[in-house]
């Protein structure tokens, strides 16, 4: 059972949320929605499929910018049909703070605040909380749990629609390193 559900200001990670807590029977568990949590930003690259960037820009440049740990796309333009600059879920964010591209360092400088801030008290009072989020921000999440190294987390997968459950030491160090996926 959960205590505390955490998911993103995307529809797809909170349309996961409710069906896991319509599954399970606990409808009435508190959620936090918060973009800390969002998938990273592709940037100029938002709205084209993998396809046709493939096709535009090469693998190497795609396995790049797909890939690496600290280099982003180039950035998306506010006037982009695909910016977040106008929507009005980040409308309480100052500009600067308002992804236009990210690597996956970027992801985990995002989310590591609203980890500490909002996730870890639960945790430290001994609650079960759920997070529902997207494969770049658990991939960063994973990384800071289980102290992944740079080179070492552009080969991480996150598979989509299999839960990932971390136990937690007193420490909030991870009791199995990597969790435990549940099938």
């Amino acid at each position: 059972t959960f205590d505390h559900a955490f998911t993103s200001a995307l529809s797809r990670a909170q349309e996961t949320l409710r069906i896991i807590l319509e599954t399970t029977g606990q409808t009435d568990v508190p959620i936090e929605r918060d973009q800390a949590l969002n998938e990273r930003h592709y940037g100029a690259l938002q709205g084209k499929d993998k396809k046709a960037t493939l096709a535009e820009f090469g693998e190497e440049q795609f396995m790049t910018w797909r890939r690496s740990y600290a280099i982003a796309p180039p950035e998306l333009a506010d006037d982009s049909e695909f910016s977040q600059a106008g929507d009005a879920r980040y409308s309480d964010l100052p500009s600067e703070l308002l992804p236009r591209s990210e690597c996956l360092s970027d992801v985990l400088d995002r989310m590591l605040p609203y980890w500490y801030d909002q996730i870890v008290p639960d945790l430290r009072a001994g609650k079960t909380v759920l997070v529902t989020a997207h494969g770049n921000s658990l991939r960063a999440l994973v990384k800071h749990l289980d102290g992944i190294g740079e080179d070492e987390i552009v080969g991480l997968n996150i598979p989509t629609g299999i839960p990932l459950v971390y136990e937690l030491d007193e420490d909030l160090k991870p009791v199995q390193r990597g969790g435990q996926y549940l099938d």
